[in-house]
């Protein structure tokens, strides 16, 4: 397997987005805004297609842009209270993801695109890894920083004001890092399941979990084993790899969600 190329560079992407991703999920479950990520990825078609009708020739840099452009958006909508958080984040990404698919499927061009969808991990290169080495030196410094703030945020935003702590700043901040994280790895990930990738190591986590520490050490845990084992088991089963590394996540969820109720009983 490692006598290719393609196969080292992937396993090394792979160290360092599972974790990346972990290490944000728990802050994603944490904060309620699953829907929210899940948006974001829907949204990556709009801004490669705003990018395209641009000639923007670099779809990443126009994801992100847009990506960022999106998430502060949908950050001020939901303080607006006009309905609930989830209808709201719901129907945006319902829109972004539409019009990006009207926009890029005129005069049948959408085959070019295609493979955001699913992503491929195998097409990653040195320097890009290096910038996904930055971006997760990146979280780190704002998990470092300003996590226990973000978590109080989460409890009581109100209670968290009181004590002079910038709720707005906090969260743009980090809903910012997220579009980044997400707009980044889509061309790897793929939009069809990189909310999935952020989400399930940190659900599984949170089963097994009796405190923040315990929280954190298995969703990167898990987040790792899924992804090294989805890699050695796509390659040898000749499966797209990201997808692979869902499955793997989805098992150990189940796993850890019968082994609670176990518990419990």
């Amino acid at each position: 397997m490692f006598e290719y190329t393609y196969m080292q560079n992937a396993f090394w992407a792979i160290l360092i987005i599972t974790p990346l991703f972990g290490l944000v999920g728990t802050m994603i479950v944490n904060n309620k805004l699953a829907f929210f990520s899940d948006a974001l990825g829907h949204s990556a078609l709009t801004g490669i297609a705003i990018g395209a009708l641009l000639g923007v020739t670099n779809p990443t840099l126009s994801m992100v842009v847009f990506g960022i452009a999106f998430a502060l958006l949908l950050n001020r909508i939901k303080d607006l209270k006009i309905s609930s958080r989830d209808t709201i984040i719901s129907v945006f990404s319902s829109t972004a993801l539409a019009l990006g698919l009207v926009i890029l499927s005129r005069n049948g061009n959408f085959t070019k695109f295609s493979n955001y969808l699913i992503g491929d991990i195998l097409s990653i290169v040195p320097s890009e890894i290096y910038m996904l080495l930055g971006i997760a030196l990146a979280v780190l410094a704002f998990w470092y920083f300003l996590f226990n703030k973000l978590f109080a945020i989460s409890i009581n935003s109100s209670l968290a004001k009181s004590k002079n702590i910038p709720v707005r700043l906090i969260e743009d901040i980090f809903i910012i890092l997220v579009a980044v994280i997400v707009m980044f790895s889509i061309r790897w990930v793929g939009i069809l399941i990189i909310n999935s990738l952020l989400i399930l190591p940190a659900a599984s986590s949170r089963n097994i979990s009796r405190n923040m520490r315990q929280y954190t050490f298995w969703t990167i845990i898990f987040a790792l084993f899924s992804g090294i084992t989805g890699l050695f088991i796509s390659f040898y089963a000749l499966t797209a790899t990201g997808p692979t590394i869902v499955l793997v996540s989805s098992v150990i969820f189940f796993v850890t969600y019968l082994l609670r109720k176990k518990s419990e009983d």
